[in-house]
């Protein structure tokens, strides 16, 4: 096992990954810390340097539910997703491809890196098609359609843009708002999903879920390094894998099925947690592969 003292020993260490491209879901507990923000924002400018091609989405739940509070827009959930209605959805844009996004863009800026903000309707980027649940009403036992109002699930990603920016000293910085591909309408997409599909349509050699956990937990909650797609499916099928971390497992296996080289599910709160993952053989998180 090797692990990068200095950045003498490290860097040659990330060379091993110039040229490939990284996709980063940006959220949680590391948005909402400025000190968090700021060691994310050099470990971005620093990867990008070591010729990487990070790509960051970031959420803004937190961010979102206090502009709704302040602007008195009621708010609800179902199954961890905000219903969003049209003064809802507007908040969500305004929040997400507004403030939240040019925040990190000018933190990159600040730590010595080049950032574009985008949303997912800039340029087409993401074409969304509307997001339904159901819901079995405990009295007739009937299933029932949930309208989630203007939430969204990615239907196709351009990544023409996206490509413009590979190679070059731009850091792509998105906002997970989705355009409606048959309706024109604004969707909000849960940003792990969001990340997951653009890793895919560019088979991204990582898919990298900063959350606020350390990673997949085992039955006596000790931390899972590394898992296959089949042994995290028997980890869900058994119960050790279960509430929200389920879906972010769903979602790195869609993107390994779409060719992503492998998915990690990492610690935001740890201080330089990417570079952890980089930096070191045996990792920060979990690593999820097709084994």
């Amino acid at each position: 096992m090797h692990t990068a003292t200095t950045l003498t020993e490290a860097l040659p260490y990330m060379r091993r990954y110039a040229g490939s491209t990284f996709v980063i879901k940006y959220g949680g507990h590391a948005m909402g810390d400025a000190k968090a923000s700021s060691d994310f924002a050099r470990d971005i400018a620093l990867i990008k340097q070591v010729g990487i091609d990070p790509i960051v989405v970031h959420g803004g739940g937190p961010q979102i539910g206090a502009m709704l509070e302040r602007l008195n827009i009621k708010s609800s959930f179902v199954d961890g997703l905000r219903v969003t209605d049209q003064a809802a959805v507007e908040v969500v844009e305004m929040v997400l491809a507004g403030s939240i996004n040019k925040q990190i863009v000018a933190a990159i800026g600040d730590a010595g890196g080049k950032a574009v903000g985008l949303s997912g309707k800039d340029g087409g980027l993401i074409r969304a098609r509307r997001l339904t649940r159901t819901k079995r009403d405990p009295d007739s036992n009937i299933e029932k359609v949930v309208d989630l109002g203007y939430v969204g699930d990615p239907e196709r990603i351009d990544t023409g843009i996206l490509e413009r920016f590979a190679g070059t000293d731009f850091v792509p910085v998105i906002a997970p708002i989705g355009l409606g591909e048959t309706d024109g309408a604004t969707y909000n997409i849960n940003a792990d999903t969001a990340a997951g599909a653009i890793a895919g349509a560019l088979k991204a050699s990582r898919l990298l879920l900063l959350t606020d956990v350390a990673g997949v937990l085992d039955s006596e909650g000790h931390l899972i390094s590394e898992l296959t797609v089949e042994r995290a499916k028997a980890l869900i099928a058994d119960g050790t894998i279960k509430g929200g971390m389920i879906p972010k497992i769903e979602t790195c296996i869609d993107a390994l099925d779409s060719g992503v080289g492998a998915a990690v599910i990492l610690d935001g709160r740890t201080p330089h947690a990417l570079l952890l993952e980089i930096f070191t053989e045996h990792g920060a998180g979990t690593m999820i592969s097709r084994g």
